[in-house]
Order: structure tokens, then sequence, then C-alpha cells
């Protein structure tokens, strides 16, 4: 079993970091149930059951949250969940009588998550964003591009999934570490704003230190040193190289024939702009995988630049096991591992309300209350 067997999560269907933080979760062995709308909203973005990864391995209730009965469905759910994870922009689980206040008067133990783009408070709280928004907000965005060019999306990465779904879970298990002192839950504003500029701690640090240039492009980790930057070779592929430390740069040089006054000059500002055309000269000599064949596993900080398709068919990735086939479709595995705990085989993302009567059965309803929401069109999918 997993080591979050036994965890009990509520889950108010929302859109981008919510769900994947709920993924995570259940993942590693938490019994997620995701509270859908009846009539679910899109992201403009048509994806099948199957390839929703982000909603696997969950249980799926339908309610109308709009309704009273709806409503006082999801708190006899929260009374009995450790966690609840929500989505909203600040006030309308409020307004949906679904607020902390509400929820933590039927269970005073409950971490309520909140996952929003510029959080709780603040002149931005009540705004429509997206990732783009929060990352450009938090300084970190200006920071991601090549030199002279404009700031380059890194896809929803960075707002999303690190600085939002990460930053919640982590939020969530601190506040449950802490209940095991207090009895008492709690909320946890978990803000993208706020995720993405603490994943960017070390280049405030930098920054402040005099050490990063300011400018895209022209630092030490973000493409201007030429030996951490990605070549075309002559297959028209990629390969990135690394070899920030003296050391590896000299074992990369040696494999590839580069001249040595580089290696001895290797951190000299004015040497880059030849260094790197010196790189980028020998790069488009071979394939990438004539590259794989002579750096692959050496101290050169090598890798190829793999395509999503081509990620899950390398061999170390075959023998870590780091994907998985769910319901036809190759998908990431879980993420991190536990030398004990190993959680179920993953399930695809359940079918709208494929377990709402069982659920609520779970959570106490008589059959004739079940009957009766669903008959009140309160309820739906699967009633029995």
């Amino acid at each position: 079993m997993g080591p979050l067997h036994g965890l009990q999560v509520l889950e108010l269907a929302s859109i981008g970091p919510g769900p994947m933080c709920a993924m995570l979760l259940a993942d590693q062995g938490a019994d997620v149930i995701r509270v859908d709308r009846l009539e679910p909203s899109g992201l403009g973005l048509a994806v099948d059951r199957r390839h929703d990864v982000k909603a696997r391995n969950r249980r799926s209730v339908a309610l109308d949250l709009k309704s009273d009965a709806g409503r006082q469905a999801v708190l006899r759910l929260a009374a009995r969940a450790d966690v609840l994870i929500e989505g909203f922009r600040p006030g309308v689980a409020e307004r949906l009588g679904l607020g902390p206040e509400a929820c933590h008067a039927v269970n005073p133990g409950l971490v309520y998550g909140r996952m929003t783009g510029f959080g709780q408070t603040g002149p931005l709280a009540s705004a429509a964003g997206h990732d783009l928004n929060y990352i450009a907000l938090s300084g970190v965005l200006d920071a991601i591009g090549s030199a002279g060019g404009k700031p380059v999306p890194p896809l929803n990465l960075v707002g999303d999934y690190g600085g939002g779904a990460l930053y919640l879970a982590f939020g969530l298990m601190a506040a449950l570490f802490e209940r095991q002192r207090s009895g008492r839950g709690q909320v946890v504003d978990a803000a993208m704003v706020d995720g993405a500029a603490s994943l960017a701690s070390i280049f405030y640090g930098l920054t402040a230190a005099g050490q990063w240039a300011g400018g895209r492009g022209q630092n030490l980790l973000d493409g201007g040193a030429p030996f951490y930057d990605t070549y075309p070779t002559a297959d028209g592929r990629y390969i990135a190289l690394a070899p920030i430390e003296p050391k590896f740069f000299a074992e990369l040089a040696r494999l590839i024939g580069l001249d040595q006054r580089f290696v001895n000059r290797q951190y000299d500002r004015k040497l880059w702009p030849e260094m790197r055309e010196a790189i980028a000269a020998i790069v488009r000599t071979r394939s990438r995988d004539d590259w794989c064949s002579l750096l692959e596993g050496s101290d050169a900080c090598f890798a190829p630049v793999l395509s999503l398709a081509e990620a899950p068919l390398h061999a170390h990735a075959a023998a870590r096991k780091a994907f998985m086939e769910v319901d036809g479709v190759v998908v990431p595995g879980p993420a991190p591992r536990f030398d004990r705990s190993t959680p179920e085989p993953a399930r695809p993302a359940p079918e709208l309300g494929a377990h709402t009567g069982a659920v609520l059965s779970e959570a106490g309803f008589s059959r004739q209350e079940i009957d009766e929401l669903f008959a009140s069109g309160v309820a739906a999918g699967v009633q029995a």
C-alpha cells in the first residue's frame, strides 16, 4: 500500500494545480473523492477521459453544489475527510456554503487546502489569471528566454504545477503533521504567485549578491554560459550540455576534442562567444544518437533532448520503470518512490459520477436519501 493509505481527501473539482495536487496524493495511496459538477466546465481542451492523467486514481461523485441538498451532502463528506482541496476564486466557496468556517463546524480537524493564483488576500486576489500571469508577477518569467529575445513561457510547469500543486501538497502535509500535536485542522493558502517566487529563491539571492546579470540568456543557468545550453546536431535534433564544474567541463572537452584553452578559461566571459561557436561547430558534426554513444553515462553532464514520445522509451526510464500504461495510455508513474510503501496499480480517470451512490452510502446516506438526491437532480452518475 502507498504511504498515504488511509488518508481521506475530498477534492472539489477544479482545473490545473488542484487536480494535479490531488493526483500526487492519490498516487501515494490516499482515497481521493472528487466532487464533480453535473456539467463540468472545460479549458477549451477536449480531453478524453483516458487521457485526463491528472484525474487518475479518483472516485467521482457528481453533485449540484448550488443546491442546499448538494451543499449538505458535501458537508457530510467533509465531516469524514482529513483534507479538502478547492480551487475557486476567493469567496466562492463561502458563497456556496462550503468555506472553511462551514467545513470546520462539522470537522474541526479538517485541513482545508485553497489553491489560487494570487492568493486569498491582496489587491489582485479576485482577479482572473493563469499560470503565465502568476509567474510574470513573481519575477520568474522575466528571467526565462534567450538573450535579446522576449520572455518565453516555460509551459505551465512553474506556476500551475511547481509553484501551485507541489506547494499545496507540501502545505497539506505540513498541516497534517501539525494536527498531530494540536488536534486541529487549519487553512492552507497556496498561491501560485507565492510558490513560483519561492522556487526562484536562489536567483533572488544571486541577484542580491550581484552574481545575476538581470538580462535573459546572459547568466550561468539561463543559457548564457556556453557550457550550460542546448546545441543542434547533424540530424537537426538537440543535445543538452551542462558541465558547470571545471572537472566535468574538462571531461567534455577531452571527449569531443574541444581546445584546451577553453578549459583553462572556462569562466572567462570574454571567451564565451568564441567557446559557444567552437562547441556548436563540433556538435554539428555528428547525429544526436552518435553523441549519445560517445557521451551518455560519462561525467560530461550530457543528455539528449528527447521528445515526450521518446522519453518513455529511453533505456534509463525503462530500467527505473519511470512510465506506466494506464488504460492503453503511457504516462509518468508516481514520484517520489519509497523503499517499503508501494502504491496499488494506477486507475484511469473515472466517468462523471461513477461512484456517487457508493460514496454517499459509505458516508452514511440511507437508500432513500440517495434515491431522493438522484430523483431531484441534485446527484448524477451511478446510483447503486
